[in-house]
């Protein structure tokens, strides 16, 4: 399988932080408190809907790296419009629902705009989603299932990679190899409140089960010291990078267990 034009090269490329502030004035501070200490800053709905546009396209143009975080699912000819001008900002990654025909129409969008830089990632199932929800939702389930089932149809479609949760990462790392990136939220340093997220992992453990980015938010951006919290996360990261991975070089899978999941 061909390896990704978007894999990350260093520990600190590997690290997405999440810009979820109200005001693009706070959004600057953080910025400026973790300057050089994050790979891509994540810019979501909250900031999107008060001037994040905006800060991102200016981001962009100084040079940082760029995650648009708008999950778009919409009619075929409104998604291909969207991402043609997504395109056109200068952002790195930006995020979809992971619904085979968006998916496609994203692709052909991004094709026809001929922007070979923007990585379009598709969301599997949230990480704050747990079995439960998914029934709540009209979805069999299981949440496994579902996520490899979509982690497929990104890439039948031509997707640049998928977000998922780190627990579901190792067995998508063997069925995607290193065709598509994985980028992994609901990630938190040992010690940290999981908050909202159902579905959690370590740095360390996401990067052995074989996670490429990993997005960090609250353990840094509430730390009383932002860039030292950033700073730990990537130490971690570069530790793990050094140990053998849990894939061996036949595309097999070792056994690991992780907290409380067995993968």
């Amino acid at each position: 399988m061909p390896t990704s034009p978007f894999a990350p090269k260093t520990a600190l490329d590997r690290l997405m932080l999440p810009v979820d502030v109200p005001t693009v004035a706070d959004a600057e501070k953080l910025v400026k408190q973790t300057e050089g200490k994050v790979g891509v800053y994540k810019i979501g709905m909250e900031l999107q809907f008060a001037g994040g546009l905006e800060f991102a396209r200016d981001l962009a143009r100084d040079g940082k790296k760029i995650f648009l975080d708008v999950k778009l699912h919409d009619i075929d000819n409104t998604i291909e419009k969207a991402v043609r001008n997504v395109a056109k900002m200068g952002m790195t990654f930006m995020t979809l629902h992971g619904y085979p025909k968006t998916m496609r129409a994203a692709v052909k969008g991004l094709r026809e705009e001929g922007n070979p830089d923007l990585c379009l990632l598709g969301v599997t199932v949230l990480t704050s989603m747990d079995e439960q929800d998914l029934v709540d939702a009209g979805y069999r389930g299981p949440i496994a299932d579902v996520v490899e089932a979509r982690a497929k149809d990104a890439r039948d479609a031509g997707m640049g990679g998928i977000v998922c949760a780190a627990t579901e990462a190792l067995k998508l790392r063997t069925i995607l190899g290193d065709e598509l990136v994985i980028v992994t939220p609901g990630i938190r340093p040992s010690g940290s409140d999981a908050g909202d997220q159902r579905r959690v992992m370590t740095p360390a453990d996401a990067i052995q089960a074989g996670s490429d980015y990993l997005v960090v938010g609250r353990p840094i951006s509430r730390a009383e010291d932002p860039g030292a919290a950033a700073d730990a996360v990537v130490a971690e990261i570069e530790a793990a990078l050094n140990v053998p991975p849990l894939i061996d070089n036949t595309g097999h899978r070792k056994t690991a267990s992780f907290g409380n999941f067995s993968i």
